[in-house]
């Protein structure tokens, strides 16, 4: 089977479950925007100079194709993707997250001189976190823009982690940073 199936060429894509949707829709839109901080997050991984980097995002990205399953789910099919689909982003998500949020902060994470400019300190692996950081703001917000629609998600958990894992990533950005920052006259 090749990859190129021929079946977008007329300005829709597939969810699951055989819906087909035009791919300016904001569901699509939210997808697109979570599959780009995935991929995002692939330079990082690869840059990634601390063990903490090196732990965090590979299990994120694994959540991330879960709740981009649970975004490509149509609206009144959650249950039948719960049914095949047991692996969905939870409170038990944004906890680990909020772990790490204080786990950084504690390490020495916010140890910076005023406003963090992206790229300063000369090191990738925080360029390639502050990247990835505009990446999830934008599927957070894409994700928020379904609300109050009938394409709502409707696990309110998944916009909590997805601003949670913001500041992971900012704080990531400042860390990988960290040994170049305090070694500043």
């Amino acid at each position: 089977m090749s990859i190129a199936t021929r079946k977008g060429d007329q300005g829709q894509t597939d969810l699951l479950f055989g819906c087909r949707l035009a791919k300016s829709h904001p569901r699509v839109h939210a997808l697109g925007a979570v599959d780009e901080l995935n991929a995002s997050l692939g330079p990082l991984r690869i840059a990634a100079a601390r063990v903490e980097t090196q732990e965090i995002v590979p299990q994120v990205q694994r959540w991330l194709i879960s709740l981009m399953g649970e975004l490509a789910t149509p609206p009144g099919a959650e249950k039948r993707y719960a049914d095949t689909h047991p692996d969905r982003i939870t409170t038990t998500n944004v906890a680990w997250l909020d772990d790490w949020v204080a786990k950084l902060e504690a390490g020495g994470a916010l140890k910076f001189k005023g406003w963090a400019l992206p790229g300063e300190a000369g090191v990738m692996s925080g360029a390639y976190a502050d990247l990835a950081r505009v990446a999830c703001r934008r599927a957070e917000r894409s994700v928020i823009d379904l609300h109050g629609t009938a394409d709502e998600v409707p696990n309110a958990e998944i916009i909590r982690f997805l601003n949670r894992l913001s500041d992971v990533l900012w704080l990531l950005a400042r860390w990988e940073e960290l040994d170049s920052v305090l070694k500043e006259p």
